[in-house]
This record gives C-alpha cells, structure tokens and sequence, in this order.
C-alpha cells in the first residue's frame, strides 16, 4: 500500500498465506489461482492481478520489457530468527533466493525490503553481509547444493570485475529504523534494505538524505513540558494523567538535540484521537469489545477481546507514548504488548482498529478473517507511514537520477 500512495502503480502481487490474500482482494487486487494465473501487465486503472501461491510457481520475466521500476517485499525472516545461520539458509521459508531470482528475471530499477532489525545482530553479521553482496550481483548466481559461504566468496571476487555490466549490477543500502521516528506511533525496530540498478545513475546519498527521521522523543518531550501536548488533547489528559506521565521525564533532558525540523513522536493518544483529520476512535465498554453486530456510524473492526489482564513481565502500552510494537503472535492472539492502560488505571486489549491505527492503515482499510487473524496480518505488515517515507524518496531519486553512459 505504501509503495502504491507513494505514486507507483501495481503491477502485480504475490501471497501465499489465505486471509492476507483475502484481505488484498478486499481492497486493492484481483485474485487468481497460481495455476490459473496468465501473465499480463494490468490496463491503467485496472485492478491488478494477485497470485495467490508459492512464489516458486511465479514467473517474472514476462515484466521486463516494462522497466518496472520498484520491486517491493519482505521476504520472511523467521528460520533466521528461530535456527540461526546455517538452519536458516537451507529453510524452504526463506525468501531471499526468490527475491534475487525475481530481480534477475524483471530487472527492476530499484528494490525496497523490509526485515526485522535482528538480521542486524552481530551473529548474523556475516550472513547479512553475503545478503547485500548477493543483492548487488543478484546475475551471479549460487549453485544448486553449494553452501553461502562459498557463494560469499564468488560474489567478493566477483565484485571487482569489470565484466559485469551495470544493468546487471546495484547499489544496495540498509537503514535500521525506529517506526516512531519517521511518524508511526508504535515503536518498532526494523531494517530497511533498498537497492538500485547502477546503470540508472542513482545517488545513493540523496536518499539518504531523503529518509533521515522526520519525528523525535526530545520533541514530544518538550512539548509535553511545555504544556503544548496537552492542550492538543484537552480534556481527554487530566491532571492526573498528566502528573504521572510528566513524572517520568528526566530532569536533565539529556536526550540528543534535535534539528528544527524534526517533529515530535506520535503517542497512541494521538492515534486513537485521530490526526490528519481522523475521526476519533470511541473507547469501547468491556462488555461490547467482543460485539458481532455494529450500531450505524461505528469503525469497522473496532473490536477487542474481553477481560485483559497485565502479563508478567510485560508493561502495558501508555497512552502518552508509542505503543509497543504490534506482533503477529503465534495465533493472532493478543498478549501483554496489546494491553492499553486507560486514563482511569484500568486495562483493555486494543481492539483490531486501534491497531489498524497503530499501523497508520487508513479506516478504510478492510481486514479477512475472525478478529485473531486480522491482528496476525498487522503484525506482519509494514507500518503504511514507514513504508510512504522510503517509497517516496525512491520515486524522487528516480526522477533526478542521471543514466550512466
């Protein structure tokens, strides 16, 4: 969805998993069968199509004579997270060799990602590193049976050939993000991953200029200091409420200092209430959390689930920060991080739209599935306003980008 507001017009989707698929043909595309499926690029303003299936069965390269501009995914990550390295590469469940096949057969001009800031870590370091080099010459491919490594060696030689030509080459760059930085209001830590066609002649340092964070903590500090949050939210912040969170600000205000331009972060207060000419969200009775028949004029999946209660270990979202970040959960269920302590002191999950918020999903995004697998797809996507800040900047860099000769 980001990439489409962004100005980029979809061509073509893939999803395996049944009410993520459900949910894509609810709002933006129409569904077809993997076996059914005959390749062909969507009229302007036509729906487009959406392959429901492995992507192993998805064949790309009827896209290439179309100069596609952006391929966009988030390839799962899940062996790496739960076996480490060596599991993790041999996993059918990981994407990344579907993502570098797709770019070989439809060579698009540029490639945006999305991962979990674990990939990060210095035990996967060397792994992630082989990830990018395999990015940037996704036309030397590895041999069936051979290990990374000795990929990882090929590609390193490989790399200071000149006889790979630029359209065959891309400039790759990963940013690790805090969601809250960039407008959501949750936080979440991620990895971003964009890469572009060196022939085109992008600037790699203009994007990075274009995606520096737009949202801090010392501004939503300050400005709760100086009263002016508050008095956004009037009288939904009592003195009370206000006390307690001011409470938790340290004297010394030692977080980093801010250029003017930066804003400040998003709370979930802000979510809830509406910006940007949102309606506010009603808080829900206990009592009709769990409803399955709506009153005229009320959000649609504005439902929860009753009787929440503190996790140990877990401190409930604060109304007055970023709320944790949204999971998918092994089913959908909510856990500690989707309680919410109200103004009153008391606790409630938040419902389905208010996690849709959360996400910066418009209200009129629609969901598939019972209330546990609308909160499952939340989990997984990428925040919208996230996603909008690097789609942007690609369709910026491409416009100014200077083809090499």
């Amino acid at each position: 969805m980001a990439v489409e507001a962004a100005g980029f017009r979809p061509l073509l989707f893939n999803e395996f998993a049944k009410r993520a698929c459900e949910t894509l043909a609810m709002n933006r595309a129409t569904p077809v069968e993997v076996a059914d499926w005959v390749p062909a690029v969507p009229a302007e303003g036509e729906r487009p199509p959406l392959v429901m299936g492995d992507v192993d069965k998805v064949e790309f390269e009827y896209l290439q004579p179309y100069n596609v501009d952006v391929l966009a995914g988030g390839p799962p990550c899940q062996p790496f997270s739960l076996g480490g390295i060596a599991q993790g590469d041999e996993d059918d469940r990981n994407g990344f060799p579907h993502m570098f096949r797709a770019i070989r057969e439809m060579q698009p001009r540029a490639v945006i990602c999305e991962n979990v800031r674990g990939l990060l870590r210095p035990s996967f370091s060397p792994y992630f590193d082989y990830i990018k080099r395999e990015l940037a010459l996704p036309f030397v491919k590895r041999a069936d049976g051979a290990h990374w490594s000795d990929h990882d060696r090929i590609l390193r030689r490989e790399a200071r050939s000149r006889d790979i030509p630029d359209d065959e080459r891309y400039d790759v760059a990963h940013f690790p993000v805090n969601a809250a930085d960039y407008g959501v209001p949750q936080i979440r830590n991620r990895v971003i991953i964009v890469a572009f066609r060196r022939d085109i002649g992008v600037d790699l340092g203009r994007y990075t200029e274009l995606v520096a964070p737009t949202h801090s903590e010392t501004r939503l500090r300050e400005d709760m200091i100086s009263g002016v949050y508050w008095k956004r939210h009037g009288k939904k912040s009592n003195d009370a409420v206000r006390r307690r969170v001011m409470e938790r600000i340290p004297l010394d205000q030692s977080l980093p200092i801010d250029g003017p331009r930066l804003r400040p972060w998003r709370t979930l207060r802000d979510a809830l209430l509406g910006t940007d000419g949102q309606r506010p969200l009603p808080d829900i009775p206990d009592d009709r959390l769990d409803r399955t028949e709506f009153r005229p004029g009320e959000f649609i999946h504005h439902v929860g689930w009753p009787d929440a209660r503190v996790y140990t270990g877990h401190t409930p979202n604060e109304l007055d920060r970023p709320a944790k970040t949204v999971k998918a959960g092994v089913h959908g269920v909510p856990g500690g991080e989707s309680v919410m302590l109200r103004d009153d002191g008391t606790h409630r999950y938040m419902t389905v739209r208010e996690a849709a918020r959360v996400m910066t999903f418009p209200d009129s995004w629609e969901l598939a599935g019972p209330r546990g697998e609308k909160m499952r797809q939340l989990g997984n996507a990428v925040p919208v306003q996230l996603g909008k800040v690097f789609a942007d900047a690609i369709a910026t860099v491409l416009d100014e980008a200077e083809p090499k000769r």
